[in-house]
């Protein structure tokens, strides 16, 4: 093979690497956007060790509905992405009493919510288990996790504005564990989000 041919080769494949980047890159920024779990805030929905996959065209011609579990920018620290249950939509009036939740008056049916503290804390110590009665103003979302006695969320620092949110969760395509050696989880792997 001549020199010509091989230098022909060379260009071709950095060409191509270039290519592949720049797709992935446009595909990073518009479409979907990959996400490791850190913390257990979403248990039992989202596990520590999930490496999810979130799809940012979700909302394009929508808009996020209760129920959706969303990332965000997290109101406090900007840099730093958070990800949430939709709780409240624009206009609902929420309020927890003694861990319940209530959305314009009705009491919510949450099966996916868990509660790893045996003792409910009054409003006036904390709003983890007692909120007084709010609206979610225009534009706005307020948001928790799943795991209510330990999730950081918007009973504590407030609501997420919708031009802040990155998309919708939308699958578990890897998931693992550390507990003195790595154990993957095949079961949550190809797992849609909900």
């Amino acid at each position: 093979m001549s020199n010509e041919v091989k230098k022909n080769k060379f260009k071709d494949t950095i060409d191509s690497l270039v290519v592949a980047f720049v797709i992935a890159m446009i595909i990073r920024a518009f479409v979907v956007q990959a996400y490791k779990i850190p913390s257990g805030s979403m248990l039992n929905t989202l596990l520590i060790g999930d490496h999810i996959l979130v799809n940012k065209l979700a909302y394009t011609f929508s808009k996020p509905k209760r129920g959706d579990i969303v990332v965000f920018e997290w109101p406090v620290e900007p840099s730093k992405d958070f990800i949430k249950r939709v709780i409240g939509v624009p206009g609902d009036k929420i309020q927890i009493i003694n861990k319940e939740l209530y959305v314009n008056d009705k009491k919510v049916k949450e099966p996916y919510v868990i509660h790893t503290s045996g003792f409910t804390l009054p409003g006036n110590f904390t709003p983890r288990d007692n909120t007084p009665a709010f609206v979610v103003p225009e534009g706005f979302y307020f948001v928790m996790g799943d795991n209510r006695d330990s999730s950081y969320d918007s009973r504590y620092w407030g609501f997420v504005a919708e031009d802040k949110i990155k998309g919708k969760a939308w699958i578990i395509y890897w998931s693992w564990k550390f507990s003195g050696g790595f154990e993957l989880r095949l079961n949550r792997i190809l797992k849609t989000i909900h």
